[in-house]
């Protein structure tokens, strides 16, 4: 990762662990229960090296909730599940009233709350943290062949940096792998970390 320096990693990891903090209380008040999310895991990749052995993703489908932010920095932010894991979410979201053969039928609407609180909490905290104004677009939903989603979250090419953070989910001791991915541009990553060194310096 030879566009950040390790500090800079760190930095970002701790705006993001707060922001991840803060979405994991969140989703606790949605379900009634304990929601963890970890420590996120933080790599910067070219758009160009991204496939499904990359991100580690050994699933045929994928679910994939996106958001746009715009403000000093752009960026489009996603939230990346496999489809298996992506419905076990719902159904734990829905709660025991939803079996779990009728979980697809809210899939779409209970990821995009699930993407918006998630999303918006690690936005949020970088706005916060590095006192910026951010604003957001409403959330979309898509679901198809893990190849496919992939080639049209890239396919972008004014943004040819994919910022992509690991998280586990943990609801009620049942525990999901999702990515958190942020498509920059060039000159939106230099615009980031540069606010990011300057919380750094101000710790």
């Amino acid at each position: 990762m030879n566009w950040l320096s390790e500090l800079q990693i760190d930095g970002l990891t701790e705006v993001f662990n707060i922001g991840a903090g803060r979405a994991a209380a969140s989703l606790s008040e949605i379900v009634c229960d304990e929601v963890q999310l970890s420590v996120p895991r933080l790599q910067l990749y070219n758009s160009s090296e991204i496939n499904a052995a990359t991100l580690t993703l050994n699933s045929l489908r994928l679910g994939a909730v996106k958001q746009r932010f715009s403000g000093p920095f752009s960026a489009d932010a996603m939230l990346l599940f496999t489809e298996e894991r992506a419905l076990e979410i719902v159904h734990d979201m829905m709660g025991s009233q939803v079996s779990i053969e009728d979980v697809a039928e809210f899939e779409q609407e209970a990821m995009c709350e699930l993407g918006n609180i998630i999303l918006n909490a690690c936005l949020s905290s970088i706005a916060n943290l590095l006192n910026l104004t951010l604003e957001s677009s409403l959330p979309s939903y898509t679901i198809g062949d893990t190849d496919g989603v992939l080639r049209g979250i890239i396919s972008d090419a004014n943004q040819p940096l994919m910022l992509v953070l690991h998280i586990d989910l943990s609801i009620e001791n049942r525990h999901s792998q999702g990515l958190l991915v942020f498509l920059l541009s060039t000159s939106s990553l230099q615009k980031l970390v540069s606010h990011i060194d300057r919380f750094i310096s101000g710790i």
